[in-house]
């Protein structure tokens, strides 16, 4: 007697430890962007109406751009190494805003954690 799946092709292979993790980490930075960008926004020196329209804008702005061209299953994915001067110009956006408003070492362990992550996946992940 066979199962039912013994009959089915195979599937994709499952990744490795290390590239699913080194993916894990990638999605986080993304969210942590969004977030950072919503923190600066917040924090910004401008009116209540100022703060509201920075902390939406700034990261539908950023989700906009990495979903004409950065994410992987973008319909015209920029090749390296344009995507990912854009994704570094994000993530230094983003560590600039949080400098400004006082946060130095939260910018530069995000700027540092960001931009290596996206340098690995780049080495673990080729496409990813």
């Amino acid at each position: 007697m066979t199962s039912e799946n013994e009959n089915l092709p195979p599937g994709p292979a499952s990744p490795s430890p290390l590239r699913a993790t080194v993916l894990a980490v990638r999605f986080a930075t993304e969210l942590a962007l969004l977030a950072a960008l919503v923190v600066v926004g917040v924090n910004a020196s401008t009116g209540l109406a100022g703060r509201i329209a920075l902390a939406v804008l700034g990261p539908v702005v950023a989700g906009v751009i990495w979903a004409i061209g950065i994410a992987p299953r973008a319909q015209r994915r920029w090749p390296d190494p344009w995507r990912m001067a854009a994704e570094v110009v994000l993530f230094l956006a983003a560590a600039a805003g949080l400098a400004a408003e006082g946060s130095v070492v939260a910018a530069a362990i995000f700027a540092v954690v960001t931009i290596g992550t996206a340098l690995l996946t780049r080495i673990a992940s080729p496409g990813g």
